[in-house]
């Protein structure tokens, strides 16, 4: 049986028929053709679909559709639209973390959700904030001093 169900994504109120085993990442991929949301473990394990639900991280792998009825989501592609963001995006890119892709959107998500929440953020903080995120190409070395960096420059936007 299907339902309707309506919330915001990216800034656009949307409504889509979804049974009740229809997952987020689903609407969004499938319905939505938001592709930039990654499908990876599908357990919520791995973090590559990781979304802001609300302004917090989520892996839309294990959450229903139906759960999010009336919520806020913003994707990978959403924080386009936010100037701040852009901020973790090149950081990403100039501190050499983004390797194979695949796991970046879902990092950059987690990395948005820690920077709403702490404006500078330890190593400590930053390795928390990201622990729900798994790379298999390499180290997180760089993806940390990428969000350093991203609070950096946002900070330094603000000033």
């Amino acid at each position: 049986m299907k339902n309707k169900c309506s919330l915001k994504v990216n800034g656009k109120n949307i409504t889509v028929e979804v049974s009740d085993t229809t997952t987020l990442l689903e609407v969004l991929r499938d319905h939505l053709g938001l592709t930039g949301t990654k499908e990876g473990c599908g357990k919520g394990e791995c973090g590559a679909c990781t979304v802001l639900l609300n302004g917090k991280a989520v892996n839309s792998c294990i959450v229903f559709a139906h759960q999010v009825e009336g919520q806020e989501v913003i994707t990978i592609e959403g924080l386009n639209e936010d100037p701040k963001s852009k901020h973790i995006q090149e950081a990403f890119i100039d501190e050499g973390a983004v390797q194979c892709g695949f796991c970046t959107p879902g990092m950059v998500v987690s990395s948005k959700a820690l920077l709403i929440k702490k404006k500078k953020p330890s190593k400590e903080d930053i390795r928390e904030g990201l622990s729900g995120n798994l790379c298999r190409c390499t180290g997180y070395t760089k993806i940390i001093n990428a969000v350093e960096e991203a609070a950096r420059r946002i900070e330094d936007e603000d000033v």
